[in-house]
């Protein structure tokens, strides 16, 4: 069994942020985490955003812009989470050049609390699901 060295022990299901955690070793497979990058107003992603949960705590309507590849070259199946923490209605923005795709055309979250997934499927190609809204 591998170890896993973090700074301190976590009971499960706790969340980790990278602010506390140490290192990791491949092939976790007995504890959980989420690294998060919080967020208190409109926001543009970046590279560091890929595999993490970005929440949007804001009170007014926001934007969450996806950059095109030109200027953020994810990597083709980078998974980016979304939560809306705030009361203020998120909206998935698509930068210059960039689709994203989703079940009925909704880009917005739900409301309060909704979550939703991005996958890049292409270069300037992104896949939502989730608790979306139009």
């Amino acid at each position: 069994m591998a170890t896993y060295p973090l700074s301190e022990a976590y009971a499960d299901g706790q969340v980790l942020t990278a602010a506390n955690v140490n290192s990791i070793t491949e092939g976790v497979n007995d504890i959980a985490f989420v690294v998060t990058n919080a967020q208190t107003a409109s926001y543009t992603l970046v590279l560091t955003d890929v595999a993490k949960v970005v929440t949007m705590s804001v009170a007014t309507g926001n934007n969450l812009t996806v950059p095109p590849n030109s200027s953020v070259a994810f990597p083709t199946g980078s998974v980016i989470t979304i939560a809306q923490i705030g009361a203020g209605q998120t909206t998935l923005v698509a930068g210059s050049g960039v689709t994203i795709s989703s079940n009925g055309s909704k880009l917005k979250l739900n409301g309060q609390y909704a979550v939703a997934t991005l996958i890049k499927t292409g270069t300037d190609s992104w896949l939502a699901f989730g608790n979306l809204a139009t």
